[in-house]
């Protein structure tokens, strides 16, 4: 496990960084293009960027970027 040390607008940079990226990944997994098999590696992607912006985020603002499981699976 690593330790980082930030400051508030390191912070904030970050959590601007995760925000983005999990908004491109979620507009990738809806488009009905893409091939399964990618969209399975952007999941597992997803669920790594989500667990590090649930770090740093507030309980409302990883509310907006939580996928619904049952949804998702009922899909596949």
């Amino acid at each position: 496990m690593l330790g980082f040390l930030f400051n508030d607008r390191e912070c904030r940079e970050l959590d601007y960084v995760l925000r983005k990226e999990l908004d491109e990944m979620l507009f990738d997994l809806n488009d009905k293009r893409m091939d399964e098999e990618i969209k399975k590696a952007i999941e597992s992607r997803y669920k790594v960027i989500f667990r590090m912006y649930a770090r740093l985020a507030s309980p409302r603002e990883i509310s907006k970027y939580a996928r619904n499981r049952v949804q998702h699976q009922k899909k596949s």
